[in-house]
């Protein structure tokens, strides 16, 4: 989907996104990583110039999230795209995968974006797991 075709809500939310210093993923109503910010990029290791987007597929199979053993975890099990497609607020702890193949922990919030055509997509906040936060 062109940039000019997405809905002004993700338009507005980009935006939004991209003056922020919390790492930050916008992704569409089908699950498809059509932005994320600097921060993000920095925590990734990859900059989301080197990326663009991305269909869930492949943002799962490149960065998670993973299970306890490395693992990617299935589409449908997300922890956060159940809520979030009904429209609720979403939080859980995940491992990602970085750049340099590493698994860190995070936590990270999901809030949908719905607009006045309905589910439009969500932003999705990360933070740093510190290790004597376990």
């Amino acid at each position: 989907m062109e940039a000019s075709q997405r809905p002004l809500e993700l338009i507005l939310a980009r935006n939004m996104l991209s003056s922020l210093s919390t790492p930050g993923v916008l992704v569409t109503h089908r699950a498809d990583i059509v932005f994320y910010n600097e921060a993000a990029g920095a925590l990734l290791g990859r900059g989301f110039e080197d990326v663009g987007p991305v269909s869930a597929e492949e943002w799962l199979e490149i960065f998670g999230p993973r299970d306890q053993e490395g693992q990617p975890v299935p589409f449908e099990q997300q922890p956060l795209f159940a809520p979030l497609r009904a429209g609720r607020p979403a939080h859980a702890r995940v491992l990602i995968a970085t750049a340099d193949g590493a698994n860190h922990q995070v936590e990270t919030s999901g809030l949908p974006i719905i607009g006045t055509d309905g589910f439009q997509g969500a932003l999705i906040f990360f933070w740093p797991v510190e290790e004597g936060e376990r």
